[in-house]
């Protein structure tokens, strides 16, 4: 695509910034001010468009690269292009996108998934983290269930938050979807206590690993 195109996108991106909603996104570690219902109007308007993607997200803007997430086509990323940009991802959302989106989509997942969650950086490994979350539900075989718990055991209480969450993410998995590890995963998450205060809005199940686990198994046995 042109470079003219890319700017008559940017030009769109900026009549949709909201300085209440760059103030609201802020607070979370994300610098953009657009609606995300009205971003997804413009990907659904644009189409896929791969080659505008990676124009999008070189611009290095964070409503921008939200933007080319949801226009690309995940399986045409390379293995490293997309280890690239996830140590680009400097907001928030970008990153949960990119992994939820695009990566997890990927021939490469698993290759990245056993890199990532050995990365010294704590937010590339939560990366990692969160697509070991997405095989303990879908893809388990030949995962080392024991051994995961063994990490989070050891790990998860003086991890950094987004390390953290992404582990007592995959405590919570193991423990909704393994029976044969639920009362192991159901004891570190009594003992390390991790998000156990947690606010919680009404009607939202809690990210305490117990309430979250006991919770999600009443729910499937009601099914």
């Amino acid at each position: 695509m042109s470079e003219t195109t890319v700017a008559e996108v940017m030009a769109e991106l900026a009549t949709l910034e909201d300085p209440r909603v760059r103030e609201a996104n802020e607070k979370r570690g994300d610098d953009h001010g657009v609606n995300l219902s009205k971003l997804r109007a413009v990907a659904k308007r644009l189409k896929t468009q791969q080659d505008l993607s990676r124009e999008l997200w070189a611009t290095g803007d964070t409503a921008a690269r939200l933007l080319a997430l949801l226009i690309c086509r995940p399986k045409a990323f390379e293995r490293d292009e997309l280890d690239t940009m996830l140590r680009e991802s400097r907001a928030p959302k970008v990153h949960d996108w990119l992994v939820n989106y695009v990566v997890k989509k990927s021939p490469h997942a698993e290759e990245l998934r056993v890199a990532w969650t050995a990365d010294a950086d704590p937010v590339v490994a939560s990366a990692g983290w969160a697509l070991t979350t997405e095989r303990v539900a879908k893809k388990p075989e030949g995962l080392d269930l024991p051994g995961l718990l063994d990490t989070v055991e050891a790990e998860m209480k003086d991890a950094p938050d987004r390390l953290q969450w992404a582990m007592n993410h995959t405590l919570a998995q193991i423990g909704i979807e393994h029976a044969e590890h639920r009362s192991r995963a159901l004891d570190i998450g009594e003992r390390l206590e991790v998000l156990k205060d947690y606010p919680t809005p009404p009607n939202c199940t809690s990210p305490f690993a117990p309430i979250w686990i006991n919770e999600m198994v009443s729910r499937q046995a009601k099914a």
